[in-house]
């Protein structure tokens, strides 16, 4: 099972990665054969090179993350409550995010799934 100290870490590693937009960074904490699903629902990238792109994409927009409160970890699960900011089509935007970490033996991310639907997205019309 992995550490809870390096799952903690790994998220707060996600955050910062993400908001210095390094889609490198955050793809180097996922298993080869890791999934992202963002949102649930939503069609799953599955692999690093996937996870990378969508990446890459997602952070083109300028957006920034905030953790809102402490990461939850249980078993081999990391949960954490955060909010993406970012500027669209002119104003200030902020998206309410629930992501879930599914740890390998290895201690990197196997499965991603991210939860948030439309009435998590503020300022957009």
């Amino acid at each position: 099972m992995p550490d809870p100290k390096h799952m903690e870490s790994a998220v707060h590693e996600y955050v910062a990665a993400f908001s210095a937009g390094s889609a490198d960074r955050v793809a180097a904490l996922f298993a080869e054969n890791a999934t992202v699903e963002d949102p649930v629902g939503s069609p799953i990238h599955e692999g690093l090179a996937a996870i990378h792109a969508f990446y890459s994409a997602s952070m083109a927009t300028g957006a920034k993350l905030t953790l809102e409160g402490p990461v939850r970890v249980v078993t081999d699960y990391a949960v954490f409550a955060f909010a993406v900011h970012l500027e669209w089509e002119g104003g200030a935007k902020r998206i309410d995010v629930i992501d879930s970490f599914r740890f390998d033996e290895a201690g990197k991310v196997a499965e991603m799934r991210a939860f948030w639907g439309p009435d998590n997205m503020h300022g957009f019309t």
